[in-house]
C-alpha cells in the first residue's frame, strides 16, 4: 500500500493506491494551509478507506519545483514518515506528475507543463510523446509568461496549474495568433493519483532499495542572476 503525497504548490493532493486500485485520492487548494492540513487528511484518507498506518509498504512526494513552504512541509513529513518505518520513499517531479495525466493531443508534436511560481513568473518544460509516453527534454525553466512564449515555435498543447492572472495571459496569446491548445482543466490539475502511478512504476522497475527516504530532495528553482 503506498501513500502519495503532493504539497509543491497552493494544491495539496493525496492518494492511497494499492498497485492495482486507486483506493482514495483528494486534490484540494489549500493556499498556505499545508501545515495545519496535510496530517489530518492522511488520518483521515486511512481510517475511511480502512488501512492502518503499519499496512503502508512505500511512499511517494512530489519534490518540486515549486513553492518553497509548500514543498518543505511535503516533503519533511513525507521523509519523516518513510525514516521512521524504514520505507522507500519516490520522488517524482510536479512537472512529470502533471505531463502523466495527459493524452498525447493529435494536433500537437509538444506539450508544454507549468506550476505558478509567484511574482507573476512561470515555471516550464517541454515534453514529447515517444509513442508510449512524455518525455521531457531538458530542463525545467523560470521566468515570465513571455519568456515561455517567446521561447516556442510552431503549435503546442499546454497543460499545468495556472493562476488567474495566467490563464489571462495564455488567453490573451491565444488570441493575438499563438497556436497553443490549452487543455481542459481537469487534465490540468495535478493529481497525488498520477504520483502514485509513477511510483509504483519505479518500485516495480528498480525495487525498493533504490528509494531511501534520506536521499530525497526538494527542487527548487531561482532567477538567474
Amino acid at each position: 500500500m503506498l501513500l502519495a503525497i503532493d504539497t509543491a504548490t497552493r494544491l495539496l493532493s493525496l492518494a492511497l493506491h494499492d498497485g492495482d486500485t486507486l483506493l482514495a485520492e483528494a486534490t484540494i487548494s489549500v493556499e498556505r494551509n499545508h501545515s495545519a492540513l496535510l496530517a489530518p487528511l492522511i488520518k483521515q484518507t486511512l481510517a475511511q478507506c480502512g488501512v492502518a498506518r503499519d499496512e503502508l509498504t512505500a511512499f511517494a512526494v512530489c519534490i518540486g519545483p515549486g513553492s518553497y513552504t509548500g514543498l518543505r512541509i511535503g516533503v519533511a513529513l513525507a521523509m519523516g514518515m518513510a525514516s521512521v518505518s524504514n520505507l522507500p520513499l519516490i520522488p517524482a517531479s510536479a512537472l512529470d506528475i502533471i505531463a502523466a495525466a495527459q493524452d498525447q493531443p493529435l494536433h500537437a508534436e509538444k506539450l508544454i507543463v507549468t506550476v505558478p511560481a509567484g511574482r507573476q513568473r512561470v515555471i516550464w518544460a517541454d515534453y514529447r510523446h515517444d509513442g508510449v509516453g512524455w518525455l521531457a527534454q531538458g530542463e525545467a525553466r523560470l521566468g515570465s509568461w513571455d519568456d515561455l512564449f517567446q521561447a516556442q515555435t510552431g503549435s503546442y498543447a499546454l497543460s499545468g496549474e495556472l493562476t488567474a492572472a495566467g490563464l489571462q495571459r495564455v488567453r490573451a496569446a491565444i488570441a493575438s495568433g499563438q497556436q497553443i491548445h490549452l487543455i481542459a482543466a481537469a487534465k490540468r490539475l495535478r493529481r497525488a493519483g498520477y504520483l502514485a502511478e509513477i511510483a509504483w512504476q519505479r518500485l516495480r522497475e528498480d525495487g525498493a532499495d533504490a528509494f531511501p527516504a534520506d536521499r530525497v530532495r526538494p527542487i527548487y528553482l531561482r532567477s538567474p542572476g
